[in-house]
């Protein structure tokens, strides 16, 4: 069975970078609970964006060369509107909350900022994500808040694209050798235990999806539980049985990668504070 939407042997098509301030009016001020929660989901892509540029260069093949750069340069486009958004409720620009907050700051899920590991890793971690995300934003475009609606409708099309091509791999890596299968079971056991908390209701989401702005997480999980237990029943996979992991990202404790990531995210802005080029 093939999740409903799905071209299991279709092409990945890709969008150029979108400009934030598209989405976002002018004089528009986020309510402070909005700009958190759109600096929760800005802060996931970011981090996502980050970890898939490694891959420049280094990809198995250069077609997957060109797919990923493009799948990062969408997800840096989301975090890119979602952080200016969140920025308008106290001044900060996108570059300030990128660049300058440390990371006890990030309210990053666990998921986004798991090592990319080999491309089973990376392809295993890319389909819970965009699965995830194209649930997330299909609701999201419904929202109550104009600018949160806009890039949902925009992101949305992007990540379902992203999807595909994450579905494609994970049934090229289950169908292949012994060696690629057993790569890709072993990503998913890994990241499984990361999972559960991108479904986990929070007071700020409860807060906002009693006012339509926001999707509360629970909700997401059946369609997105239907979609996962449908490309492993083609790839003849298994739920992983281990247990939730710990993962308080959206409250600012994180995983060890992600101290990593930001010191060398973040380097030049804070060497040269106020640059530009």
């Amino acid at each position: 069975m093939t999740p409903r939407g799905i071209d299991l042997h279709g092409d990945v098509t890709v969008d150029r970078l979108q400009l934030a301030d598209e989405y976002v009016a002018e004089g528009a001020r986020a309510a402070k609970d909005v700009a958190e929660y759109a600096l929760w989901l800005g802060d996931d892509a970011l981090i996502l964006a980050q970890q898939l540029g490694y891959w420049v260069a280094h990809g198995p093949e250069l077609e997957e060369d060109l797919a990923l750069t493009n799948i990062a340069l969408d997800l840096l486009g989301h975090a890119r509107s979602l952080l200016r958004y969140a920025g308008t409720a106290d001044g900060r620009t996108e570059d300030d909350l990128a660049y300058v907050r440390d990371e006890h700051e990030f309210r990053c899920a666990w998921l986004f900022e798991q090592p990319n590991g080999d491309y089973a890793q990376t392809m295993a971690r890319q389909l819970f994500a965009s699965t995830y995300w194209f649930e997330l934003y299909s609701g999201l475009g419904r929202s109550a808040d104009p600018a949160l609606a806009a890039i949902a409708a925009k992101a949305v099309k992007e990540v379902e694209y992203h999807r595909d091509h994450a579905v494609q791999w994970t049934l090229r890596f289950a169908g292949g050798t012994d060696e690629s299968r057993t790569r890709i079971i072993r990503a998913i056991g890994d990241l499984w235990p990361c999972i559960d908390e991108l479904f986990r209701d929070e007071p700020l989401t409860d807060a906002l999806a009693a006012r339509g702005v926001a999707v509360r997480p629970s909700a997401l999980r059946p369609a997105f539980d239907a979609v996962i237990d449908a490309v492993f029943a083609e790839a003849e996979l298994e739920r992983p049985a281990v247990p939730w992991s710990a993962a308080g990202g959206r409250h600012g404790r994180h995983d060890t990668p992600l101290g990593h990531l930001l010191a060398e995210m973040q380097v030049l802005a804070r060497r040269f504070p106020g640059a530009t080029w």
